[in-house]
């Protein structure tokens, strides 16, 4: 194939979830899906939950059968790089230097693992949780492993302690900043899964450097940390983030930096060419406006629908209400809306009985709820945060009132 009407350039949620609503919207053309990893586009949240944990097979992770995708006549080209984009003659190099050209563009590519800057972050034994090869690469010598030191405390991270806990490994988790889940969540939700953790015996740390990986010839063999100390370790996960992966686009042109910066419509600054998902830089309503990037399924494939429909000539601008979710241990967290920026919490219930919600308000509005085994609460509070709702916080706290009375 050396022409399409359209590509797309990522296999993930937001490039499948494209593919298929182009063929929903009733779009007759061309379509080509290019990955680059080999695999059919398949679900990554599992990947550090139940897929990690041998729970679900790859199968089972599948967002489309291999049949699904010749049955729509999506052209698939998987385990190909883009390694350019000519935005002027619309044509995309792969890295073995073929050639695809392409009418209308959506770049999907999501991000690449940050790397731990210090020495030895490149020795065998250091992980990430990113793709299905890496977490295969992790179970298939996990019987060989007894400890674990997991850098970063974020979800993927946490995830990642719960799965290997429960599978009975020694787990030391270590995080540079004060808390856990600092970037994404208020501090007693952050307190809440450090006691959780601690509990089922992970040695949680927090406001700790790490200095490098130490190595016994080319395998990890620890970490040391700026003070001194080394914690053994025959895996290490490194789970610090990720860089979106935009650089072709902003060499052709494409305005951006971190991520790619998009409109309303999800078009880039070059002609013919959109962007979703995790790579897409956009100003979010539920973020006062803010341009941010979204990680999660959620954004990408909402932005998808919103690019096939603009593709199609019905725009209808992308104003989709943020949710996440997160399993770990027996606990499943469930937040909607962005709580960056809020100057006031209300706490729903009780975190020593493990089911509670935290409501975060701005100027008295609510913005975003973290709902731990409180599903109720985060269906009813979606609708607070979609109506920028700014309910008595004496009514928000008290259990005995739904939250689908405050609206």
């Amino acid at each position: 194939m050396n022409q399409c009407d359209i590509a797309i350039v990522g296999a993930g949620h937001g490039g499948a979830q494209a593919a298929i609503m182009l063929r929903q919207q009733k779009f007759e053309g061309s379509v080509a899906l290019i990955g680059d990893e080999p695999e059919l586009p398949y679900e990554r949240p599992p990947l550090s939950k139940d897929y990690f944990a041998g729970e679900k097979s790859f199968e089972r992770i599948m967002i489309r059968p291999e049949k699904f995708w010749a049955e729509r006549d999506v052209t698939m080209m998987l385990g190909r790089r883009v390694v350019a984009v000519d935005a002027e003659a619309h044509r995309l190099t792969f890295e073995d230097g073929e050639t695809l050209d392409y009418g209308t563009l959506i770049w999907a590519t999501g991000g690449s693992p940050r790397i731990l800057p210090c020495p030895g972050h490149d020795l065998d034994g250091v992980h990430a949780v990113r793709t299905r090869a890496d977490v295969d690469a992790m179970m298939a010598v996990l019987d060989s492993v007894e400890r674990v030191a997991i850098i970063g405390g974020g979800y993927i991270g946490l995830e990642a302690a719960a799965v290997l806990t429960k599978l009975g490994k020694k787990v030391v988790l270590l995080e540079a900043l004060d808390r856990v889940l600092a970037r994404v969540a208020g501090e007693e939700l952050s307190r809440f899964y450090e006691a959780e953790h601690r509990a089922h015996g992970v040695d949680l740390r927090t406001g700790v450097a790490v200095d490098s990986i130490e190595g016994d010839d080319s395998h990890a063999t620890g970490v040391r940390l700026a003070d001194g100390e080394v914690i053994p370790a025959e895996m290490i996960i490194i789970g610090i983030g990720v860089i979106p992966a935009v650089e072709p686009l902003i060499e052709a042109g494409a305005e951006g930096g971190n991520g790619v910066l998009v409109d309303e419509l999800c078009q880039t600054s070059l002609p013919g060419i959109y962007a979703i998902g995790d790579c897409a830089a956009h100003a979010n309503g539920f973020a006062d406006g803010a341009t941010i990037r979204l990680e999660s399924v959620q954004n990408a494939n909402d932005q998808a629908t919103v690019v096939a429909k603009a593709i199609l000539g019905h725009p209808v601008p992308y104003d989709a209400v943020p949710w996440f979710w997160s399993n770990q241990y027996d606990l499943k967290l469930q937040t909607v809306g962005l709580s960056t920026g809020h100057d006031a919490t209300v706490i729903r219930g009780d975190p020593a009985d493990r089911s509670f919600s935290i409501v975060y308000l701005k100027q008295g509005r609510v913005i975003a709820l973290d709902c731990v085994n409180a599903t109720k609460d985060y269906v009813q509070g979606r609708k607070l945060v979609i109506g920028r709702a700014s309910p008595d916080p004496e009514m928000l706290v008290n259990e005995s009132v739904p939250l689908k009375n405050l609206t």
